[in-house]
């Protein structure tokens, strides 16, 4: 009884081991195996947005979207009964994607979630240990926590600046345009796309007044879609630095 309690115990660390995708080949192979089928679905799902489709081609893509749905719900409980700490999981970022992509199965939710499995495909970097790409997302994190101070206050004088812009629009041109420019409400889509700089061109000024407010509003939004771009590349540069130092810190001997 006691061989058998340790058989069962060892079966048990390996299948966590698997589903955790460490310790063994077989939580790559297994890890890479459920990717394989995401990848699958989402060319299925794709395939089924083409338009006429055969109703049969339709009937044999719904079963095998049921089947792997059966598949992934299995894997979730899986996951989950592996997990070290389950309420962490379930509330980890693929805990949540993991469960959104089988909630078809169990509740009628008007809304196609498949499209939320490409999520998981992010897995890939944790199959492989891509340390690089680790190293990188850390570099990001470490960019966006030096920046965080700017870029909250550069995203608090961009929502000012749109509102400024919307009511600005809204003066000149309610009266010429009432059906456009209707409102403060509608008048922000207008002050939006301009701020960015897309001009999709279904609303745009036609009187004098605004056609010189829309110049100037331009030119701040050259500003807007520029200075978040240097704050961000000026911090990736410093998080890079700070890497170099505490690379060479622990590690003298290599230093130039």
């Amino acid at each position: 009884m006691g061989v058998l309690g340790f058989q069962m115990r060892d079966a048990a660390n390996y299948l966590r081991d698997m589903a955790n995708e460490g310790g063994h080949g077989a939580g790559s192979v297994f890890a890479l195996t459920i990717q394989v089928l995401i990848v699958l679905t989402l060319v299925l799902f794709s395939i089924e947005t083409i338009p006429d489709l055969s109703p049969k081609t339709r009937l044999i893509l719904n079963r095998i979207e049921l089947a792997t749905l059966v598949v992934f719900s299995v894997e979730y409980a899986f996951r989950l009964w592996a997990a070290p700490n389950r309420i962490a999981f379930i509330t980890s970022f693929f805990g949540i994607v993991d469960l959104l992509s089988i909630m078809p199965l169990f509740l009628p939710v008007s809304s196609d979630l498949r499209t939320v499995r490409i999520f998981r495909l992010l897995r890939l970097f944790r199959i492989f240990k891509f340390a690089r790409y680790n190293a990188a997302m850390r570099r990001f994190q470490r960019a966006f926590m030096i920046a965080r101070e700017e870029l909250v206050l550069f995203s608090s004088f961009t929502a000012i600046t749109l509102f400024l812009a919307a009511v600005g629009i809204y003066y000149f041109e309610h009266d010429a345009q009432p059906e456009v420019f209707s409102s403060i409400f509608s008048s922000l889509w207008w002050a939006v796309v301009t701020l960015t700089t897309v001009g999709y061109g279904d609303s745009y000024p036609i009187t004098v007044g605004g056609k010189v407010f829309t110049f100037l509003i331009l030119i701040v939004g050259l500003g807007i879609v520029a200075v978040p771009t240097g704050l961000v590349a000026s911090a990736l540069a410093e998080a890079r630095l700070q890497d170099k130092v505490e690379a060479e810190v622990e590690s003298p001997e290599v230093t130039k």
